[in-house]
């Protein structure tokens, strides 16, 4: 066992940390909620790491995103997050694509070589697909519902996409998650309702917003979410604890 292990094998034990060790996990979106998850995800031991991101950093990212310091604004997402991994668990193998994930993408993955698959991206058309190719996979997903516009990290819970309320996009999803067949689908969301997000500020913001990732998201069409340092960080960390749970078998009293 390597040392900087140690403290999580106290709670799961020997069996627990190899099958973290073998554990291949993908992270689509390494922004905010993605991040971080692959933050605990790399302290915690798992393997073997595909970070899947077309975006780069810039000043705007600064208030909320782990990978991002004014060191290394215009690098791109997965080669800062690869580097700050490797720095943390020189073990663990590292893959990244510079990719802008979408159905006309998604050919360029292969799902059935993953574990498990985190959706952290911001695109509708982006997570309906990640959940029809995982289903069709066979492999475990979680998403990210809705976390910009909010304010309580306290909020947040996982359920199931078909139980959950309040929230916009939970509701656009199950809609179209129910036409593709999809009947179940693990996520973190949140029954807070949205903010309103001031509109001098949001112009600021989707100025300060790269002119790839804006065009390929088509933000300057839409209003840019308000976000903060406390929210994201704690999706990412409810996400990449569930995945972590379920790899290594783990029950809670409740469950």
């Amino acid at each position: 066992m390597q040392e900087q292990f140690s403290r999580t094998q106290l709670l799961i034990g020997e069996q627990g940390m190899k099958a973290l060790l073998r554990a291949h996990v993908a992270v689509f979106g390494v922004g905010g909620v993605g991040g971080y998850a692959v933050e605990a995800l790399a302290r915690s031991g798992v393997g073997a790491l595909d970070l899947i991101d077309s975006d780069v950093i810039c000043p705007s990212n600064l208030n909320r995103q782990i990978i991002a310091t004014t060191g290394n604004i215009g690098e791109y997402k997965v080669d800062a997050a690869r580097q700050r991994v490797l720095e943390i668990n020189p073990g663990c193998k590292v893959k990244t694509y510079r990719t802008f994930f979408t159905p006309a993408t998604a050919d360029e993955f292969d799902f059935g070589q993953y574990d498990y698959v985190i959706d952290a991206i911001d695109t509708v058309t982006g997570k309906i697909e990640l959940a029809v190719r995982a289903k069709n996979a066979g492999v475990p997903l979680i998403s990210s519902m809705g976390a910009g516009n909010k304010m309580d990290p306290t909020a947040f819970e996982v359920a199931d996409v078909y139980k959950t309320s309040v929230c916009p996009l939970a509701r656009v999803m199950r809609r179209e998650l129910k036409k593709r067949g999809v009947e179940s689908l693990k996520v973190v969301y949140s029954k807070e309702p949205p903010l309103t997000p001031d509109a001098g500020a949001s112009s600021s913001a989707q100025a300060g917003e790269s002119p790839d990732t804006a065009a390929e998201k088509g933000t300057r069409r839409r209003q840019v979410p308000g976000s903060n340092a406390f929210v994201p960080s704690v999706v990412g960390l409810i996400i990449a604890g569930e995945v972590v749970k379920d790899l290594i078998g783990y029950k809670t009293i409740s469950s």
